[in-house]
């Protein structure tokens, strides 16, 4: 069963309708809206409770009897706090059960950069729009959602080079240089550069079907972290850039992506031991 064939009771119907048009009408992104969807439509048909009597152990019966990985216990904890707090400013309830869940630890994230030799494979062997895709996210870090969005009124040249304009996560655009072979093979293409059935251009999910199957033991998330670690390690190690490149709200989210040659940690590890042996040496 898909995410979106889950149907809830029909005394959740409603409710979860209405809080999923307050996301919208808060500009919660896509992705975050349909995730919140299926775990509260989920939940719901699962646990055999109106949504007002829900408590605590509910929903702890419910992350327990899925055996979820920490990530999604996470998240199902905070559609749940979400949407209980949505409901009691509302005044459906006065009381919020996911308030009493406990809080979830997860191990901090590690880059995975996709393989220099799966990345050659895939430009080998793909058609001519699959390589296009590849190198979107390659070349220049973009989400999936982000290359499915790419239309030739993107691109502008501001006399030095060439710029994408990106559209991100939660409608926020930003500005990605790129190199004058891909801008042009971009202008080629007028509109959309991948067509499609979505707003007249592909699906994210369809996009991210044609870099998974063309890259062999890789993603197109790993592409995007192999991006950003060759552009913090070869662009001077500048995370601020890095971040503004990727379009992250946060700088610790880009520290997840960006992966540090052991190179490096021995370059800062002697450079301490050597002042250390200086200071001994005056000492004695």
């Amino acid at each position: 069963m898909t995410r979106r064939e889950v149907v809830p009771p029909p005394s959740w119907a409603s409710p979860v309708e209405k809080f999923l048009m307050h996301l919208s009408r808060s500009g919660s992104p896509k992705p975050t809206m349909t995730i919140r969807s299926y775990h509260l439509r989920r939940f719901a048909r699962d646990c055999g409770v109106e949504p007002w009597a829900v408590d605590a152990s509910d929903l702890l019966e419910h992350i327990d009897r899925h055996k979820w990985a920490p990530a999604t216990v996470k998240t199902f904890r905070s559609t749940m706090r979400e949407f209980y707090r949505w409901a009691e400013s509302e005044e459906l309830t006065d009381r919020n059960p996911a308030a009493r869940l406990p809080r979830v630890r997860t191990r901090p994230g590690r880059p995975r950069p996709a393989a220099d030799e799966a990345l050659d494979a895939a430009l080998e062997r793909s058609d001519p729009r699959t390589q296009l895709m590849l190198r979107l996210a390659a070349n220049l870090g973009l989400r999936c959602r982000e290359i499915a969005r790419v239309h030739s009124s993107d691109l502008e040249h501001d006399g030095i080079g060439w710029t994408l304009y990106v559209h991100g996560k939660g409608d926020r655009t930003r500005r990605v240089p790129l190199p004058d072979e891909l801008a042009l093979r971009l202008i080629e293409h007028g509109g959309w550069i991948f067509p499609g059935q979505e707003d007249g251009h592909l699906s994210a999910a369809y996009v991210s079907k044609l870099i998974s199957k063309a890259l062999p033991g890789a993603t197109a998330h790993q592409l995007r972290h192999r991006f950003a670690t060759l552009a913090y390690q070869r662009g001077g190690r500048d995370i601020r850039a890095v971040q503004e490149l990727l379009g992250h709200a946060s700088i610790a989210t880009t520290q997840v992506y960006t992966g540090v040659e052991f190179s490096a940690l021995r370059r800062a590890a002697s450079a301490v031991t050597s002042t250390t042996s200086a200071l001994a040496e005056e000492v004695a």
